[in-house]
């Protein structure tokens, strides 16, 4: 519920304004830094958002075309519409987040109220009702727009919250490690944990314990979920002013955040190549069985747990910028070890060192992103985490695009067979492709993401220790909107 600048109820608030629960709970703010409880709390919303996340994108293609007998056609149709929807919602999500202010904040409420849609939408995603195939397609078109406009709603303030809750990087990188942590177990849990439960107790009952389980998570995150105080009268007719034209020119127009999202994407997709090279590496590779890729698979997750904890120290005393530069080279470095392995315990050590490269990009990408906000807040006067994760959000989901382009290309160069039976031998080339393909493709993208970073404009720590060289920030403020004048000239 919103009210008008002055911050007095409607009439008929009164009982909500009274010192009971509800309003103790409105009526939190944050001021300096977060205890451990809030700390874990907050974290804790990254275990049921991987989790669902998880699920949904292993195992719903599998479920409607081999278990309910959809066209696969059909199904992937349906999937690009979801993908679109997805990109699309994040950054109109955002610019509204950003400009509208309530009593209760201007993210808690896209939570609290997103929760609840956002289990019982992919509960019904795994329930259709007995209909035909042109019924279970349109159920599932309904259904999971239902699912990425909460999903949205709540994952995208969630992580709006993070540069708000943690205010200088030394907070940031700590308050990052428990997040990222639970992000993993929930993805993790997702991709192990949904087989073992459809195959015993069903899709329906899967459905209802993730279900379940996800929802305790997120109203146990809510203690976690804290905005800060701020003047509301004196900032709310500014953030209200800024339409989502002018918001997407001046975030576009952010060179920090060009550089950024540019590295960023090229990150993402890099680990979208490995992970999708995996399979193919198993079998034509060092001729493992198609159960071995979680045998590739798990060390990356097993070595990424610890190594977050190991970024997090270097992120403190290094800075986001320089940390994330040696990230993109111990993770470039490390999937060059998958050019050399034959058997698949090679290639499964192999994973332990790329997962300490996949760690660092968890936990110093939201923290540069943080930075990013930070410095735009000191130009603008206004604090738009909502538009920057949105726009960031929008812009990664072409990594599934890179991923595609690259695993068709690299196959089709190598002479690959789509659709080869298990008997037909394919040529030695393919192995050759498949190998560069998962230890020398990510290197390129790798360097790409290098030069990116290298020239991010922030090079300090994060904490206001001048990251912008003084030529720079006379350049950008010439062309940048000022905190008087937060729409861009």
């Amino acid at each position: 519920m919103s009210y008008p600048a002055g911050g007095s109820p409607e009439p008929g608030d009164h009982a909500a304004s009274g010192p009971g629960l509800l309003a103790r709970v409105r009526d939190r703010r944050l001021v300096g830094a977060p205890s451990r409880a809030q700390v874990i709390a907050y974290g804790a919303s990254s275990f049921p958002s991987s989790l669902l996340s998880q699920t949904f994108s292993a195992f719903v293609v599998y479920f409607y075309v081999e278990h309910l007998g959809v066209s696969a056609g059909w199904v992937a149709g349906a999937m690009v519409a979801h993908g679109i929807l997805n990109a699309v919602l994040n950054p109109l999500v955002g610019a509204v987040s950003d400009r509208r202010r309530t009593r209760w904040g201007r993210r808690v409420p896209w939570i609290g109220l997103g929760i609840v849609p956002l289990v019982v939408a992919f509960s019904l995603v795994w329930m259709p009702p007995p209909f035909g195939p042109t019924g279970l397609v349109a159920w599932f078109l309904v259904v999971v727009a239902v699912y990425d406009v909460a999903y949205v709603a709540v994952v995208l303030n969630i992580s709006a919250l993070f540069p708000e809750v943690f205010r200088t990087t030394a907070e940031r990188a700590r308050g990052n490690s428990p997040r990222q942590i639970f992000g993993l177990v929930g993805m993790i849990l997702g991709t192990a944990g949904a087989p073992l439960l459809y195959g015993t107790i069903g899709w329906t009952w899967m459905a209802v314990a993730l279900g379940v389980v996800s929802l305790g998570f997120f109203v146990w995150s809510l203690a976690g979920m804290v905005e800060r105080p701020v003047d509301e009268a004196a900032v709310r007719e500014r953030e209200a002013g800024v339409g989502l034209r002018d918001q997407l020119r001046y975030t576009f127009a952010n060179r920090a955040f060009v550089t950024y999202v540019l590295g960023s994407l090229l990150l993402q997709s890099t680990t979208s190549v490995v992970l999708a090279a995996v399979p193919f590496y198993v079998r034509y590779v060092v001729g493992g069985a198609e159960a071995d890729a979680t045998f590739l698979l798990a060390p990356i997750f097993v070595a990424a747990v610890p190594s977050i904890l190991g970024w997090s120290w270097v992120v403190r005393r290094v800075g986001p910028r320089t940390a994330m530069l040696w990230v993109i080279a111990v993770y470039g470095l490390a999937t060059t070890l998958y050019l050399l392995p034959t058997t698949v315990l090679g290639a499964a050590l192999a994973g332990l060192a790329v997962g300490v490269g996949v760690a660092g990009l968890m936990q110093v990408l939201e923290v540069a992103l943080a930075q990013v906000i930070d410095d735009d807040e000191r130009r603008t006067g206004l604090r738009r985490e909502g538009m920057y994760f949105g726009a960031n959000g929008f812009v990664v989901r072409g990594s599934v695009i890179v991923q595609a382009v690259l695993v068709a290309a690299v196959l089709g160069a190598s002479g690959y067979v789509e659709g080869a039976a298990s008997s037909v031998v394919q040529p030695e080339s393919v192995a050759t492709g498949v190998r560069l393909l998962l230890g020398a493709v990510p290197v390129g993208l790798a360097v790409l993401a290098f030069g990116c970073f290298w020239l991010y404009p922030l090079r300090g720590r994060g904490d206001g220790d001048g990251e912008v060289p003084v030529a720079e920030a006379i350049a950008d403020a010439a062309a940048s909107p000022t905190a008087s004048d937060p729409l861009p000239r």
